[in-house]
């Protein structure tokens, strides 16, 4: 479903660091750890191809780095639902107005955009709070807000980056217990993080990256 395949990657740097090597399966639920500056982002715009790789070959479903063309980017994110650590929602737009937005640029009836964001607002617990505008919103809130509209559009995968970052302890659980119930329904999960503690014992896969490898 996904692969990055002898991928080395460049910063922005100029520096160069791989390889990688990462394999995800359909409804897997996959931890990308390391330090800060590892690479753990970089890994994840690979997949979405906001990067490409200097050498190697990324594959996310049957779109493949070396042959994609850019008019076809958009439609493969579209297959993707993205996660960051920064919520990256629209402050002059209400709740079920940031959710509809990922609808509303691709070709769903208008008539089905209510329905599948009461669904996936509904199930992140804030159904009630659809009018409010992001600034009344907790920073945990606000991060449900941002996990619904990367579902709005059923991707097979969710690529969270750092999605508990400016979160406290409480929130962060909340958040990790809303990512469960998503995998369990089937949705694949690559979430990065440098936070081991919140990794535990989740019983989940663990993929550990230093200086842009894979290590273990």
């Amino acid at each position: 479903m996904v692969q990055l395949n002898n991928v080395i990657m460049q910063y922005s740097s100029g520096e160069r660091l791989g390889r990688i090597n990462l394999d995800i399966k359909r409804g897997e639920f996959v931890f990308l750890v390391g330090p800060s500056g590892a690479g753990k982002s970089t890994v994840l715009k690979l997949i979405y191809m906001e990067q490409k790789p200097v050498e190697g070959q990324v594959i996310v479903s049957n779109y493949d780095s070396l042959s994609i063309k850019k008019k076809d980017i958009p439609f493969l994110r579209r297959k993707l639902g993205i996660i960051f650590q920064d919520f990256k929602l629209l402050n002059d737009r209400n709740v079920f107005e940031n959710v509809a937005f990922a609808l509303r640029v691709t070709t769903v009836r208008t008539n089905n955009i209510k329905k599948r964001v009461f669904r996936v607002l509904n199930e992140v617990g804030l159904l009630h709070k659809r009018n409010q505008m992001p600034r009344q919103l907790s920073g945990g809130e606000q991060q449900r807000v941002a996990i619904a509209r990367a579902l709005v559009n059923e991707p097979f995968i969710l690529l969270a980056d750092e999605p508990t970052g400016n979160l406290d302890s409480e929130n962060a659980e909340n958040i990790m217990a809303i990512l469960d119930r998503i995998n369990a329904k089937g949705t694949a999960i690559l979430m990065a993080t440098h936070d081991i503690g919140l990794v535990g014992n989740r019983g989940k896969r663990i993929v550990r990256i230093e200086r842009g490898r894979t290590v273990s």
